[in-house]
């Protein structure tokens, strides 16, 4: 899969992507990722980016001229999808996630900083505006990094267990049941003996009823998403 960032702050990826996973996965050709400088776009001497937003208010807004330049450099093909990392954009989820990593071949992340960027650029870009939740982050890089690891760890051959991710939150969707490894007590707590009885289906079992518990407790939302034969599938 090809990544490509349109960031103010391309410094910003340096960390992330030299450590775990997704580093391994840029190692082993699994997804190559180029992080691009908006500011090298900018305009005059001085490089602008910004300017006042028409009709007053605070904070500055990403011109146009600008942010289009820079996404219209890239090389794009028809696969190519463009999101917007923005606040007032449709939730990312695993669902989303997955639809991703199993349908998309290229991927342009437009990291937005300041108080937006102008809505031309989204109206010429075609942009999807993506959030990664109810708050506000000081600009769009943080979100974008979550939505890169999110894809990438789906993408055979970077799991060490390409099963491990099925099991996973969100997946089914529930959270996750606990988890337990050694010593089996630990000041007094022990695992719970059904994962010691070496019993597969009373350990799925176990684990499927107390995902459903912490998911009831901590998420009932979710409760709403699973389909009916999945219930109807419980013993």
């Amino acid at each position: 899969m090809k990544i490509d960032i349109l960031t103010l702050f391309p410094e910003f990826f340096v960390s992330p992507f030299s450590v775990s996973m997704v580093k391994r996965a840029i190692d082993n050709g699994i997804i190559d990722v180029s992080v691009h400088q908006i500011r090298d776009f900018g305009l005059g001497k001085r490089k602008q980016v910004d300017d006042s937003p028409y009709g007053g208010g605070a904070g500055l807004v990403m011109k146009p001229e600008v942010i289009t330049a820079a996404w219209e450099s890239i090389p794009k093909s028809d696969s190519t999808v463009t999101f917007l990392m923005s606040p007032r954009g449709t939730v990312f989820d695993q669902e989303k996630a997955s639809a991703l990593a199993t349908g998309c071949s290229h991927m342009i992340i437009v990291c937005g900083h300041y108080e937006g960027i102008d809505q031309r650029f989204i109206d010429i870009s075609g942009a999807t505006e993506l959030s990664v939740g109810d708050y506000i982050l000081t600009g769009g890089e943080t979100a974008a990094i979550s939505v890169i690891d999110a894809v990438t760890r789906l993408l055979p051959g970077v799991l060490g267990n390409e099963e491990s991710h099925m099991n996973e939150s969100f997946s089914y969707p529930l959270l996750e049941h606990d988890q337990y490894t050694m010593p089996r007590i630990f000041r007094g707590l022990s695992v719970p003996k059904v994962l010691l009885s070496g019993d597969h289906a009373k350990i799925e079992s176990w684990r499927l009823k107390n995902s459903l518990s912490r998911t009831s407790s901590v998420r009932p939302d979710l409760l709403s998403k699973i389909q009916t034969d999945f219930w109807n599938n419980i013993k």
